[in-house]
């Protein structure tokens, strides 16, 4: 069955990075376009980053344009989420999504950032 596994999370201060890592199986996964969202308490979860199937096309919410970055390895099946300049609103559980019609998501992992 398809498994979506985040990794990388934690416990950062203001201003530091964490690079998230999404590892996929039971899927093409050259075939699926990858995206990260988040969720905060109390908010709803919301896009942060995507990238298409061949890794040529990304997109990223305003709130984190010019600090994380996406990026896809198709050979090791892994979607990854490098986040820089962190702030305490960036705060939440990150997970990763695999679509291309329907959608698999991952079971998360937590960010936290301290101010």
């Amino acid at each position: 069955q398809v498994q979506l596994v985040e990794s990388g999370g934690g416990l950062v201060q203001a201003g530091g990075s964490l690079r998230l890592s999404c590892a996929a199986s039971g899927l093409t996964f050259s075939s699926y376009h990858m995206g990260w969202y988040r969720q905060a308490p109390g908010k709803e979860r919301e896009l942060v980053a995507r990238i298409n199937s061949g890794g040529g096309s990304t997109y990223y919410a305003d709130s984190v344009k010019g600090r994380f970055s996406i990026t896809r390895d198709n050979v090791k099946n892994t979607v990854y989420l490098q986040m820089s300049s962190l702030k305490p609103e960036d705060t939440a559980v990150y997970y990763c999504k695999a679509s291309m019609g329907a959608g698999y998501w991952g079971q998360g992992t937590q960010v936290t950032v301290s101010s």
